[in-house]
């Protein structure tokens, strides 16, 4: 009668790995939906965007610009998720979340690099000239 009964011990996330089945469980979903938000953006978001600018070059750069500032919010996103599910230790959660940051980073390198390649000014212009 004189044993007292000890306090509940508290769990922290990163106290044990979380389990596989619950891992995996939001691994494959999340990986899934954030490809598919990546390729039904490029798709839908700016493909149609610069389809219905029929050739106007501003709303091309627009659409350009918005593009690129939707994946670079879902690249700070997955990346956040990451490191959330570091602290966690879900193995594999990670690992999705980290693939989809290539394939997301992959994405905005090369939409940059078409944005600097389409705006670069002409070989023969120099940057004060009058001209350019």
């Amino acid at each position: 009668m004189t044993e007292t009964l000890s306090a509940p011990r508290r769990r922290r996330p990163w106290s044990h790995r979380t389990r596989l089945g619950v891992d995996l469980a939001l691994a494959i979903p999340l990986f899934l939906l954030e490809t598919a938000w990546l390729v039904l953006d490029w798709m839908y978001g700016f493909g149609l965007e610069v389809w219905a600018a029929q050739g106007d070059r501003a709303q091309i750069d627009a659409a350009g610009l918005a593009h690129m500032g939707r994946v670079r919010t879902l690249l700070i996103a997955v990346l956040v998720l990451a490191v959330i599910a570091a602290v966690c230790r879900a193995r594999w959660t990670v690992i999705a979340h980290l693939l989809v940051a290539l394939l997301a980073g992959g994405v905005l390198v090369a939409a940059q690099q078409e944005w600097d390649h389409s705006h670069a000014p002409s070989p023969g212009c120099s940057r004060y000239s009058a001209n350019c």
